[in-house]
């Protein structure tokens, strides 16, 4: 399961979020977002877990946990990919 985590300070590192969500279960990867041109860490990140029963329980674990003096918000990460728009017929 692809899991969101957001919220969190510029100390965070890519090993400390993966090390946070090993307490739960096995993590494939754990990634965070940063900007293109300062290589800061935008606040948010993924993390990817196989088991989804340990993912579910990471999740409500770690929701709305304070952390570093933020309170980090995790949640199932979206598919992703754009989404449709509904088709419209023109009329002329």
């Amino acid at each position: 399961m692809n899991i969101y985590v957001g919220n969190f300070t510029d100390q965070m590192n890519e090993t400390s979020l993966r090390e946070m969500f090993e307490a739960f279960g096995e993590v494939q990867s754990a990634k965070i977002i940063k900007d293109r041109y300062t290589g800061r860490s935008k606040g948010f990140g993924f993390v990817e877990m196989p088991s989804n029963s340990e993912a579910d329980q990471a999740i409500k674990a770690l929701n709305k946990k304070f952390i570093d003096g933020k309170t980090i918000k995790v949640n199932p990460a979206d598919s992703g990919g754009k989404k449709k728009k509904p088709f419209k017929r023109r009329r002329f």
